[in-house]
């Protein structure tokens, strides 16, 4: 039996079904929980989805069914976790996950663990978690329409960086084109979730392009932002700005370094040299990704956040 197969049986007679992506979900996660809700509801099965919609999200087909992750409360029976992992939930939806009967995952991370799940369907291979999905609507006897497609294809289209990045595969091309046959606004959703921002967020990415910090001999490109900065600046607005760094010349690796409090998140990419996967994971414990693309949180601040990763940065490079 398959993972996909095997997850919708244990969900079949579930009264009650939360579908959650990690904290600040993206376009993904938020794709993948609004897909498989239409999945589950073709088979009788009621599920929510639980997550904070960033701006650029709010016109996907069925986004105002969302339930905030602070208005999750009650019992669940079941929760599945979209794009992402248990270690990156809200507390209200961490609440609801591990009180839950049932725990499953989709996810195509390859830092991604199986444990702590009653089923963990994990492919590493997969660009995305949207293209899992659809692999597995055959399986299902569920047909696409053109909702259900452009779910499916915001995923992928956020997740390859609209078939930019090395997780685009010729599998991947031939579901786009498949979907896209079915009336998906692909200039739309492109310039919707890649490249629209507010002027505050584009006046930002000029600050952080300005302050560009080259460490590791010019190969690891870092840029930042404190949370005065971020004042005013909508979630979403600095999508693209960790590739823009990766793309100057001789950079290995490019961070860029969000100061929220008293933490630091890490956005990371790489060229392939370095796997950033584990440059996250010697960040933090719940840092993770891919090998390309990958994140972390940490307690800390800009300057020794900095310190910190260029020297975890610098051990993967004399290694390389």
């Amino acid at each position: 039996m398959s993972h996909a197969h095997e997850l919708l049986a244990a969900l079949e007679g579930r009264d009650r079904v939360l579908l959650t992506g990690p904290t600040g979900p993206d376009g993904d996660s938020l794709g993948a929980c609004l897909a498989f809700q239409r999945v589950l509801a073709a088979r009788g099965i009621q599920a929510s989805v639980a997550g904070v919609v960033p701006r650029r999200y709010r016109w996907m087909p069925g986004i105002d069914t969302v339930i905030p992750d602070p208005r999750v409360t009650g019992r669940w029976p079941a929760v599945v976790v979209m794009d992402g992992d248990r270690h990156r939930l809200t507390p209200q939806v961490g609440k609801a996950f591990a009180e839950a009967d049932f725990r499953g995952i989709v996810d195509h991370h390859s830092s991604t663990r199986p444990d702590g799940y009653e089923v963990a369907w994990i492919e590493p291979q997969t660009g995305s978690a949207c293209e899992m999905l659809h692999a597995a609507l055959p399986d299902w006897q569920v047909a696409l329409d053109r909702d259900l497609a452009t779910l499916l294809y915001t995923g992928i289209v956020f997740d390859t960086g609209g078939f930019r990045h090395a997780n685009t595969t010729p599998q991947t091309l031939r579901v786009a084109a498949s979907l896209l046959e079915l009336g998906v606004d692909h200039a739309g959703i492109v310039s919707r979730i890649l490249h629209e921002r507010t002027e505050p967020g584009l006046r930002l990415s000029g600050t952080i392009y300005s302050g560009l910090d080259r460490r590791c001999g010019g190969a690891l490109a870092i840029g930042r932002a404190t949370h005065v900065e971020l004042a005013g600046v909508a979630d979403g607005d600095l999508e693209g700005v960790p590739e823009n760094l990766l793309q100057v010349e001789n950079v290995e690796v490019s961070a860029l370094l969000l100061q929220r409090d008293d933490e630091v998140k890490y956005s990371l990419r790489s060229r392939g040299l370095v796997d950033v996967a584990k440059v996250a994971a010697a960040l933090a414990p719940t840092g993770g990704g891919h090998p390309r693309a990958a994140g972390a949180i940490v307690r800390d601040h800009l300057d020794g956040a900095a310190d910190r990763l260029e020297a975890v940065v610098s051990r993967a490079l004399a290694g390389a």
